[in-house]
């Protein structure tokens, strides 16, 4: 805590310093500007060499905020929010200068008390009254609290500021909305095609294998004689068929549960954990109705995060924490195993592109020796 203060009035400090130079590059640009405003040529050449003037005091306002502030440093502005960023940045300047003088006169009177307390009276010999004493020191504690609320005020307008500065104008916000969508709906495209492919891996090596096993042994009891090896070959055929049936049912469950729409995400969430080998705790608040595209969601975190947990983890525990604040819907899915997922592997990034398809963001915490987190979030209304 002491350290992010220092930084902060080192900051106002730093941007105080700045103004006296930011306000003589301004009035010297503009002058120069309209000085030449006769000679096309010139004023041309200068307007030039005033936009490069302006971005780099912008970029060293953007550095100094990032550095001591905490706020990104931003890449691409037009010219004109520069102008009018150094404009505002003027009068914060200002009034950090003027927080940072009661700063520095607060200290000298400190100073000034513990030189006289510490030498028994002024220096001409007169002992301070009592009441001076109890004036000073009650006058010393409120300034330090106006000074502190003050410091932490015009940081806060600094980065405001910063996040102005920073943020995109209405074409620009549209270019990377439409760029946001184009490269989401490429990732939903992709995660339908690898479901796709899982489906059909699934049916081929494991329901296709299971009812070619069950036509051969239909085939064998035809062809036998004897009536006990024909209800052998005929049991076999009936426990192929069942366990046909089982695979044929994971496989429609990874397609998409109906429990979802029969019983709602809690009562799909707990066949989740009742269908999983390890003990899955299940914490949901989610108050009010939720989408079914949202539902579905969460539904195929929980349940890519419990697969994952039980073939490659070694836990013990899953624990699924779902909860909703402020517009978005936090997914917590975490296991006290050895840790290491990849989030590049095949079920994560299939898990990602299903949340960036809502506009939400997936991120995976799994330090080597664990735990492991998959912490989703999603937007909504």
């Amino acid at each position: 805590m002491p350290l992010r203060w220092a930084r902060m009035v080192a900051g106002l400090l730093l941007g105080c310093l700045s103004v006296p130079v930011e306000v003589g590059y301004l009035v010297a640009a503009g002058l120069c500007v309209a000085a030449l405003s006769g000679w096309p040529a010139a004023r041309r050449t200068a307007v030039r060499g005033s936009r490069s003037g302006l971005r780099g005091l912008t970029g060293f306002e953007g550095w100094r905020m990032a550095t001591f502030f905490g706020e990104p440093t931003p890449r691409e502005y037009p010219d004109r929010r520069a102008l009018g960023f150094l404009s505002l940045r003027l009068m914060t300047g200002l009034l950090g200068g003027a927080v940072l003088a009661l700063l520095g006169y607060g200290a000298r009177t400190v100073a000034l008390a513990v030189w006289v307390w510490l030498h028994g009276g002024r220096p001409d010999g007169i002992a301070p009254r009592g009441w001076i004493v109890a004036y000073l020191v009650v006058a010393c504690a409120v300034l330090a609290f106006l000074v502190l609320q003050g410091i932490h005020a015009v940081a806060n307008l600094e980065r405001r500021l910063g996040r102005w500065l920073a943020a995109p104008n209405e074409r620009e916000a549209f270019r990377r909305r439409i760029s946001e969508l184009a490269a989401t709906r490429a990732d939903v495209v992709a995660a339908i095609d690898d479901e796709r492919r899982r489906i059909e891996r699934d049916l081929h090596d494991g329901v296709q294998q299971r009812l070619v096993a069950l036509g051969m042994l239909l085939g064998r009891a035809r062809r036998a004689q004897q009536p006990e090896r024909i209800d052998a070959l005929i049991r076999q055929a009936h426990d192929e068929s069942q366990r046909a049936l089982e695979e044929l049912r994971e496989v429609a469950w990874r397609v998409y549960p109906t429990t979802l729409d029969n019983g709602g995400l809690p009562a799909a969430l707990e066949t989740v954990a009742e269908r999983s080998a390890l003990p899955v705790r299940i914490d949901l608040d989610l108050p009010g109705a939720l989408d079914r595209a949202t539902a579905t969601v969460i539904y195929f975190i929980v349940c890519e995060s419990v697969t994952n947990a039980v073939k490659h983890s070694a836990a013990r525990q899953v624990t699924v924490q779902a909860t909703r604040a402020a517009g978005v819907i936090e997914v917590r899915v975490s296991d006290d195993g050895v840790g290491g997922a990849d989030p590049a592997g095949g079920g994560l990034t299939g898990l990602a592109r299903r949340v960036a398809a809502l506009d939400g963001r997936l991120r995976v915490d799994s330090p080597a020796g664990g735990p492991t987190s998959v912490i989703a979030e999603l937007p909504c209304g």
